[in-house]
């Protein structure tokens, strides 16, 4: 409850108090009225945005690899690379690593990819590589930040929270925003915040990085109370947050309190039916490999983020870590492959059958990359002057590898894309315009590219 001028009533009192004759009709005239209030809020923040312009997508799933997947391995073919394995690197004292791995072309557009995906490279020709991104900085919690927020410098509003403020949600009973199994470091809580924008537009974390997503819950989720109940007493409760937001004029504290209580309530309704899976079948379990343990949990997120989305979510993010693969390349990346690569190429299946793919945007990668020479004898180091992502569906081209790095991957040569371009492409295939989405927070308009970033109209299908 918020600190406001009224006396602190318990639950308990509250409800003794609205059980009673007078304090009962005093009660249900304060509740009546907030929920009147309620109806037209419920109108408000959430409820569906109009586009700058037609849209291509109409929700993301962003498949975050936390820790910097490595490119040369995975989805940036470099023969070279492979044939001077061993000699002088691209710094003072080091030695060219060659892929461990096989690369092969794929589909009819004959992408080349790993042999650590062969699940994923299946849907070859959905897959939109981009492999020239570049980021400012070689570090984790520095490029982590500025891949969710684009700033590593200052605190601003994540990428989904923009989404959520520039689009609204499609239901209004379920986050418009969700991340799953979000890492507490490398700016924790601030890589799906809302900074300055109203805290109704924050994501809805589900899970921890170290624990199964299995096991996660939502608190609260469950009211000992009847549903009549539960709502007189929130109507009472919102009456008294109202009436300190009526007094402060401004209080954006008190503005996201009373935006998230309504929210939870609706959530009781919903949310519980969408994080239960038993209403899968098999073959939809097995497709996202639950029925293995090596795949179980990434299968669950993914599935999960499957159902959040089909619910009406407008963005989700799902988190897999750790790839910072500086020791025991061999053991470790392979490992983060094998344990994703079933998931996600089911997540694509899923998507496509259902007829959700063509408006689901769907994005892979990490902060940034790393390095083609060898870190001891088995890892590679940072590199923020090359890696790779992938998009698919969501109005990119299928089958399609955008940009180019130098022979041996260590740094973008040919259209090279800055995750403020990222940022820019991405919000355009929303069809939001990243220059007209804005918010005035002390005394400027800020947007998610700040004063940088250009939409690559070239993967645009």
């Amino acid at each position: 409850m918020t600190s406001i001028d009224y006396p602190a009533f318990s639950r308990r009192e509250m409800l003794k108090t609205a059980s009673s004759g007078f304090g009962y009709l005093a009660f249900a005239g304060l509740a009546a009225r907030a929920a009147d209030q309620s109806a037209v809020s419920r109108e408000g923040p959430l409820a569906p945005k109009q586009p700058h312009f037609p849209a291509r997508a109409k929700r993301v799933i962003f498949l975050c690899m936390r820790g910097g997947p490595s490119h040369v391995d995975t989805f940036d073919y470099k023969p070279k690379l492979s044939a001077k394995s061993g000699a002088p690197g691209t710094r003072p004292g080091t030695k060219l690593l060659g892929s461990k791995w096989n690369f092969a072309q794929h589909g009819q557009s004959g992408l080349w990819i790993s042999e650590l995906f062969p699940n994923v490279a299946n849907h070859a020709d959905e897959l939109c590589l981009l492999r020239s991104m570049q980021t400012d900085l070689p570090a984790h919690p520095q490029a982590f930040l500025q891949m969710h927020t684009g700033s590593f410098q200052f605190v601003r509003p994540s990428l989904g929270a923009w989404t959520l403020y520039g689009l609204g949600t499609h239901n209004e009973n379920l986050p418009g925003f969700v991340t799953l199994t979000p890492p507490a470091a490398s700016g924790g809580a601030q890589n799906y915040g809302s900074s300055f924008l109203p805290a109704i537009y924050q994501g809805t974390r589900i899970g921890s990085d170290n624990r199964p997503i299995a096991s996660a819950q939502i608190r609260n989720l469950k009211s000992p109370l009847t549903t009549d109940v539960q709502r007189a007493e929130l109507d009472l409760v919102q009456t008294l947050n109202r009436a300190t937001l009526q007094r402060d004029q401004f209080n954006p504290a008190v503005e996201g309190v009373i935006e998230s209580y309504e929210l939870a309530f609706r959530m009781q309704k919903e949310m519980p039916q969408v994080m239960d899976l038993s209403s899968e079948t098999e073959a939809t379990k097995t497709l996202y490999g639950l029925d293995n343990e090596a795949t179980a949990d990434f299968g669950h997120k993914c599935l999960l983020a499957r159902r959040l989305v089909e619910s009406g979510v407008r963005f989700v993010e799902v988190s897999h870590g750790d790839w910072d693969q500086h020791f025991n390349l061999s053991k470790t990346l392979g490992a983060n492959c094998a344990s994703v690569d079933q998931p996600i190429a089911g997540l694509l299946t899923d998507l496509k059958q259902r007829g959700l793919l063509k408006d689901t945007l769907v994005i892979w990668g990490g902060e940034f990359g790393r390095t083609p020479h060898a870190q001891g004898t088995d890892g590679r180091d940072h590199n923020n002057k090359a890696f790779t992502m992938w998009m698919a569906g969501g109005g990119v081209k299928g089958g399609f590898a955008h940009g180019l790095t130098d022979d041996y991957g260590y740094e973008a040569v040919e259209d090279k894309v800055h995750v403020h371009d990222l940022h820019a492409t991405i919000l355009h295939l929303l069809g939001l315009d990243h220059e007209k989405l804005t918010y005035n927070y002390a005394g400027r308009d800020f947007r998610l590219t700040d004063v940088k970033g250009n939409v690559v109209k070239e993967i645009l299908a």
